[in-house]
Order: C-alpha cells, then sequence, then structure tokens
C-alpha cells in the first residue's frame, strides 16, 4: 500500500546522496531503513530470548561467589576517587 511523507530540502539532499552511495534507489533505500527499524523496536526483550537458558546452567560456585563484594569494593574505590 502507497504511502506519502513530507521531507524537507535538505533531507531529500541527504536521502538522495545516501542512496546513490549505496547504489539504491531513494525508494529502496527507505524501505531498508523502515524495515530495519521497525525490526529493532519490534524485536523481543533479552530476557524473553533467553528464557529456554535461564536456569539451565549447574554451577558449583567457584570465583562467583564473591562478584557482588568485589564489585561494591571497586564502586567505592571508584567514588572516593578526587580529580
Amino acid at each position: 500500500m502507497p504511502k506519502s511523507i513530507r521531507i524537507t530540502h535538505d533531507f531529500e539532499l541527504l536521502l538522495d546522496e545516501a542512496a546513490r552511495a549505496l547504489g539504491k534507489s531513494q525508494s529502496e533505500f527507505i524501505r531498508e531503513a523502515v524495515l530495519e527499524k521497525c525490526r529493532k523496536v519490534l524485536r523481543p526483550r533479552l530476557s524473553e530470548s533467553l528464557a529456554p537458558f535461564i536456569g539451565r546452567v549447574a554451577s558449583q560456585g567457584g570465583r562467583g561467589r564473591s562478584t557482588g563484594v568485589e564489585f561494591k569494593r571497586a564502586l567505592t574505590k571508584k567514588n572516593t576517587r578526587r580529580f
């Protein structure tokens, strides 16, 4: 279904230059840009993508046990520095 948009003259020049740089028509360039933006906006949240894997890894702890303590120490050290 055809759509119509209004753009400024400067935008038209920029669009033309970008499309020509890629060897595409303005319409093709716009279609691809809009499709890419739609996919980016509508992609699933990371937690949804990782849902099948969350809680599946068994760990014995090890070095990861004290990461919270070390992270807090690093933040405290960083905040006490004077520039």
